[in-house]
C-alpha cells in the first residue's frame, strides 16, 4: 500500500472516530425539557445514530481504500448474549427480549468499531468527546446545584440530563480517568488550566449528587489513578511542566474542589433534604451513611438489598436457561419476599445479578469470559513487557482499565450497562482495549472483506439506520402521548372535580391519548397504570379495567395490578372475573395485604356479611392492614353494630398513619357521641385530640365537622 493510499484510510478512519467522540460529547449533554419523552430515550436514539452512522463511514473507507477489518475473540462474548436474546423473544417475552438483542447488537458493534479505529493517535479525540461531555454534564448539575436550574425534569435533583442523579454520577465516575490523561498531558499554560479546572470541576459536580456507589467507587479510583500518574510519569507531560504551571495546577484543582465545594446550594429540594448545604457536606454525610446499621433495615439499601435476595432466588430456580432476556421485571414478582405485592423497581441494582438471572449459563459464560480476558489485560499491563509497544500503550490500557474498574464498581448497585451512555462507554473501552491487544500480540494480516460481502455489510447498516429512525419516532409518540395522559390525568384530580361536565372533555382527551399510546406500545409499563389509578379514583372503574388488563398482558405475576381488576370487576357486579383475579393473585402471593380487602369486598357483595365481619376482626387484631381495610373495618362496625371493631380500627389506622391522626380522632368521637354509645367525656376527649393536632389553618373546617354541642369545649 503506498503512502498516499495508507494517509487516504487514516483519514477516513479518523472521521469515524470523529463521529464517535461527538456521540460520546452529545449524549450525556443533550437532555429533553419536557416529561413527553425520557430522557434516556433520547440518549439511546443518540448513540444508535452515532454507532450506525460511525459504521456506515467505516464501510465506506474500507471501499474507497481496501483494508482489512480486524476480528477479536471478545467479540463472541456480547454477541453470545445477542444470539440468547434472540432465542428468548421463542419462549420468553419476546418484546423485552427484541429490546434486549438490539442492545447487546449495538454494544457489539460499537465494540466492534473500537477494535478497528481506536488507534493510539486517535484515543485522544476520543477521550476528548468523553470528557467535554462529561464536563456539560457537569455544568447542568452545577447550576440545578447552586441555581435550581429546571430545564430538564428529573427526580430528585441534580440529575444533570440524566432523570436519575445516579445515573448522572456513575457516568461521570467512568469517564474520570479519561479526563485525569487528558490533563496530565496537556501542553501550555492555558490548556493546562483549562483541562484541570474541567477535571476538578467533574469531580466536584459527582460530589453533588451524594450517589453513594459512585463514592465508594471514587474511593478505590483515586488511589489506582495517583499510582497510574506516579508510575507513568516519565510519559506524561506534566513531568516537563515549568515549576510554575506545576503549582497552578494544583491551586486549580484545590480551589475548585475546596473553594467550589464550599458554596451552598440555592435548591431548595436539596436544602430540605438535610443531607448537607455544600457538595463536601453532602458526600460526606452520604458516604458516613453507609456505615449506619439502619441504611440496611429500613433504609434505601434495604430496598436493595431485598432485590438482590429475590434476584438470587430466581438465579437459584433458573440456573441454565434463566428467565429471557429482559424478562427480569416480568418474573421477579414471583420470588419476592413474603407479603410484597409489586416490584420493588423494573431492574435489580446489580448487573451481574440481572445479567445471570435473564440469560442463565449464557450469562455465566459472557461474565466469566469478560473477567478473565479483563484480569490477564491488567496483569499484562501491570507487568509491561519493556520494548514491546509504544510508550503510551500502557498508560493507555491502564486508564481503559481504570474506567472499566470504576464502572464494574457501581454496576454493582445499579444498572448503568442499560443506560445508553454508560453502555455505549462500556463498549468503546472494551473495543480500544482489545485494539490494544492486538497491536501488543504479533500483528496477523487482517483479511480484506470482499467488495460484494462489504456493500451487502453497508447495505444492511443503512437499513439498520432507517430502522432506528423509524423506532425513535416510534418510542417518541408512544411516550409522549402516556406522558401526557398521565399529565392530563394529575390535572384532572387536582381540580377537584373529575366528573363534573367542565372535566369530561378533558377525561376523553385523555382516554383518547392513552388508548393510541397503548395501541402504539402495549408493553409500557411504567406511566400507563398511572393513568388507571386516577380513574379509578374517580369511579370510572371500566376504563381502569381495561388499562389495567392491558399491562397485566404484559406483566401477568403482578399483584398489585390482579387485585386491582379484582376491585374493578367487583364494582362493575363481575363477580366471577373478579373471583378469578383474586384466586390468580392468592397462588402468586396468598399473604398480600391488598387481597385481604379484596376479599372483603367479595363477601360483602355476596351478602356474607358476618363471615366478613369475623375476617375484618381477625386482620385488624393482627394489625397488619391496608388503608381500605381500616375503612371497611370502620364502616362495618357500625353498620353491623360491632363498635369496638370501629375503634380499634380507628385507633390502628392511628398509630400505623400519623399523617391521618385528625380524621382518625373525629371519627373516634363521632363513635363516642353517637346514639348507641352515648359516652360524652370519651367523645369530648377525642374531638379534643383532633383539636390539638389540626394546624391553625385548617382549624375552621375541622371545627364544622364536630357536631354543635362540642364545639365549646374546644380549646
Amino acid at each position: 500500500m503506498s503512502a498516499a493510499v495508507s494517509a487516504t484510510r487514516f483519514q477516513l478512519d479518523d472521521r469515524v472516530v470523529a463521529v464517535l467522540a461527538a456521540m460520546m460529547l452529545l449524549v450525556p449533554a443533550l437532555g429533553v425539557p419536557s416529561e413527553l419523552v425520557l430522557q434516556d430515550t433520547l440518549k439511546s436514539a443518540l448513540v444508535a445514530f452515532g454507532a450506525l452512522i460511525a459504521a456506515l463511514l467505516l464501510c465506506r473507507a474500507r471501499l474507497r481504500e481496501p483494508a482489512g477489518l480486524a476480528w477479536h475473540p471478545a467479540l463472541w462474548l456480547p454477541l453470545l448474549l445477542l444470539a440468547w436474546a434472540l432465542g428468548s423473544m421463542a419462549w420468553s417475552h419476546s418484546y423485552l427480549a427484541g429490546v434486549e438483542a438490539i442492545r447487546w447488537a449495538l454494544f457489539a458493534l460499537l465494540v466492534w468499531l473500537g477494535l478497528n479505529v481506536l488507534t493510539l493517535q486517535r484515543l485522544p479525540l476520543l477521550a476528548t468527546g468523553l470528557h467535554w461531555g462529561a464536563v456539560l454534564a457537569s455544568l447542568w448539575v452545577a447550576l440545578q446545584f447552586w441555581l435550581d436550574l429546571r430545564w430538564f425534569p428529573q427526580l430528585p435533583p441534580p440529575a444533570s440530563t440524566f432523570l436519575n442523579r445516579n445515573f448522572y454520577a456513575e457516568y461521570v465516575l467512568s469517564t474520570l480517568p479519561f479526563s485525569v490523561l487528558l490533563a496530565v498531558q496537556a501542553q501550555g499554560r492555558a490548556q493546562i488550566a483549562l483541562r484541570v479546572a474541567s477535571t476538578a470541576f467533574n469531580l466536584l459536580a459527582l460530589l453533588m449528587t451524594g450517589t453513594r456507589s459512585a463514592l465508594l467507587a471514587l474511593l478505590v479510583l483515586l488511589p489506582v489513578l495517583l499510582y497510574m500518574l506516579w508510575r507513568y510519569r516519565s510519559r506524561f507531560a506534566w513531568v516537563q511542566w515549568p515549576r510554575a504551571d506545576r503549582i497552578l495546577a494544583m491551586l486549580i484543582l484545590i480551589g475548585t474542589l475546596m473553594g467550589l465545594g464550599q458554596v451552598p446550594t440555592g435548591n431548595a429540594y436539596l436544602a430540605r433534604e438535610g443531607l448537607g448545604q455544600t457538595a463536601l457536606e453532602r458526600a460526606f454525610i452520604r458516604g458516613q451513611s453507609l456505615g449506619t446499621s439502619s441504611e440496611y433495615t429500613v433504609g434505601s439499601s434495604s430496598v436493595r438489598l431485598q432485590m438482590w435476595l429475590a434476584t438470587s432466588r430466581l438465579i437459584a430456580d433458573r440456573p441454565l436457561a434463566g428467565v429471557g432476556a429482559g424478562a427480569w421485571e416480568v418474573e421477579i414478582p414471583r420470588y419476592q419476599a413474603a407479603g410484597t405485592q409489586i416490584e420493588t423497581d423494573y431492574y435489580a441494582h446489580n448487573e451481574y445479578l440481572q445479567l445471570l438471572a435473564e440469560y442463565g449459563l449464557a450469562g455465566w459464560v459472557f461474565a466469566l469470559g469478560l473477567a478473565f480476558w479483563l484480569l490477564r489485560a491488567a496483569e499484562r499491563t501491570w507487568r509491561e513487557t519493556p520494548g514491546v509497544g509504544d510508550a503510551m500503550e500502557w498508560p493507555w490500557r491502564a486508564t481503559l482499565l481504570a474506567s472499566l474498574l470504576g464502572l464494574f464498581i457501581v454496576s454493582g448497585a445499579g444498572f448503568p450497562w442499560r443506560l445508553a451512555g454508560a453502555g455505549a462507554l462500556f463498549a468503546l473501552t472494551l473495543g480500544a482495549l482489545a485494539a490494544s491487544e492486538q497491536r501488543l500480540h504479533e500483528p496477523r494480516p487482517a483479511r480484506i472483506t470482499q467488495v460484494g460481502r462489504l456493500r451487502l455489510v453497508q447495505s444492511g447498516l443503512a437499513l439498520a439506520l432507517l430502522a432506528a429512525i423509524g423506532l425513535s419516532a416510534w418510542a417518541v409518540a408512544a411516550e409522549s402521548r402516556l406522558v401526557r395522559a398521565a399529565q392530563l390525568a394529575y390535572s384532572i384530580s387536582r381540580s377537584g372535580a373529575p366528573n363534573e361536565p367542565a372535566a369530561l372533555t378533558r377525561r376523553e382527551e385523555m382516554l383518547r391519548l392513552v388508548r393510541e399510546g397503548v395501541a402504539l406500545h402495549p408493553h409500557y409499563r411504567k406511566i400507563t397504570p398511572l393513568v388507571a389509578d386516577e380513574l379509578a379514583a374517580w369511579g370510572d372503574w371500566e376504563n381502569a379495567r381495561w388499562i389495567w388488563a392491558s399491562v397485566l398482558e404484559s406483566r401477568p405475576h403482578i399483584v398489585a395490578l390482579l387485585s386491582n381488576l379484582a376491585r374493578a370487576c367487583i364494582h362493575l357486579e363481575d363477580l366471577d372475573q373478579a373471583q378469578a383475579y383474586y384466586d390468580r393473585a392468592r397462588s402468586l402471593r396468598p399473604d398480600a395485604a391488598s387481597l385481604r380487602s379484596v376479599e372483603i369486598m367479595l363477601l360483602l357483595r355476596r351478602g356474607l356479611e358476618q363471615e366478613a365481619l369475623q375476617r375484618l376482626r381477625l386482620h385488624v387484631d393482627s394489625g397488619d392492614v391496608e388503608p381500605d381495610l381500616i375503612d371497611y373495618a370502620y364502616v362495618q362496625g357500625l353498620r353491623q353494630r360491632d363498635f369496638q371493631l370501629a375503634l380499634d380500627a380507628q385507633e390502628l389506622r392511628r398509630k400505623l398513619w400519623p399523617a391521618t391522626k385528625i380524621d382518625s380522632w373525629l371519627k373516634i368521637g363521632m363513635v363516642y357521641a353517637g346514639p348507641d354509645l352515648r359516652d360524652r367525656e370519651r367523645a369530648r376527649v377525642a374531638f379534643q385530640a383532633a383539636w390539638e393536632a389540626t394546624p391553625d389553618y385548617l382549624r375552621p373546617q375541622v371545627r364544622e365537622l364536630v357536631p354543635a354541642d362540642y364545639r365549646a369545649a374546644l380549646r
